[in-house]
């Protein structure tokens, strides 16, 4: 964001100069579009990428399936072995577990969710300088285009006015 503040500073402060249209292209021309690494995973850490891979496992139907089957899995047996589990009935030790899962989960999923907000706000700056640049350079097509048009109606009236002419001198002859 302080990128695209400084960038349109001066834009602004140049085109206070009376700068042509073309000098605001080459401007916003040389100004960069997109930094980003050319491999992601190289500035994130370990723990980073670890996080991102759990928060990912953590949002899949793989997750919530297997989670199942381990709860489940958890009750029949400690149901089956009765008097002999090793968490009976109410599942205090289970309760405990998911409570650790979940206090650990959450953090993971939000470190990932940060950094991709992270990325999508440079996503967005990009696209805002990109809508930018377009901008301005159709509203140069169309200052061109309209000098262009103006230009060829002046000519069409010099040669209408030529014609005219001619056929008057063809006329006296």
């Amino acid at each position: 964001m302080k990128e695209n503040r400084k960038l349109l500073k001066e834009v602004l402060k140049d085109i206070r100069h009376d700068m042509t249209d073309e000098e605001v292209l080459n401007l916003l021309a040389d100004s960069k579009i997109s930094i980003s690494p050319k491999n992601e995973k190289e500035k994130y850490t370990l723990g980073q990428r670890a996080a991102d891979k759990i928060a990912k496992f953590a949002g899949s139907w793989a997750f919530i399936f297997s989670f199942t089957g381990v709860l489940i899995l958890w009750m029949a047996v400690n149901a089956v072995l009765a008097a002999k589990a090793f968490d009976p009935y109410p599942f205090i030790l289970l309760n405990l577990v998911l409570s650790c899962v979940a206090a650990i989960q959450a953090p993971l999923i939000m470190m990932s969710q940060n950094r991709q907000e992270e990325k999508d706000r440079h996503r967005a700056e990009n696209d805002y300088k990109v809508n930018i640049k377009t901008e301005i350079m159709i509203e140069d097509i169309f200052d061109k285009i309209t000098a262009i048009l103006k230009k060829q109606s002046e000519m069409e009236k010099q040669l209408g006015n030529i014609q005219n002419e001619n056929n008057i001198e063809h006329m006296k002859k």
